[in-house]
């Protein structure tokens, strides 16, 4: 699947690099649907979990769920707070961003994930979420 990588996404999702702010499509998507590894098709985040964090990424408050996604063990002491981790794709191992510990409720995480990093597929049959929400 890394040959079928543009070249950013392969800087980002091989080279564990990151993309510019406010630059990913992704950012503004409000429609139902499921945000997967662009690698790997792994389904990794739902459009329910998605929100505005004002910080230029996709953001969610959670994973789809527990095979979606893996986190690095041990911190990264770039960021002041120590609860900060890389966030994987747990089938192909694909570098998608990182995960915060400032979320909002349930959860209280704020998982920033690289736009060029997914791939979204949308749900026709359900409306579209509201921009409030996402």
């Amino acid at each position: 699947w890394r040959e079928e990588l543009t070249s950013e996404q392969f800087k980002v999702m091989v080279n564990r690099g990151t993309e510019m702010a406010f630059t990913s499509k992704l950012n503004v998507e409000k429609r139902n649907g499921t945000y997967t590894c662009a690698g790997c098709g792994n389904p990794l985040f739902l459009a329910s979990q998605k929100y505005d964090s004002g910080t230029g990424w996709p953001s969610f408050w959670d994973a789809a769920d527990s095979n979606a996604v893996e986190q690095t063990v041990h911190p990264i002491y770039l960021f002041p707070d120590f609860r900060t981790r890389e966030v994987r794709c747990k089938q192909c191992g694909s570098h998608l961003g990182h995960v915060f510990g400032d979320g909002p409720e349930p959860t209280g995480r704020r998982y920033c994930i690289n736009g060029v990093s997914l791939d979204f597929k949308p749900d026709p049959t359900a409306p579209s979420v509201a921009a409030e929400d996402s």
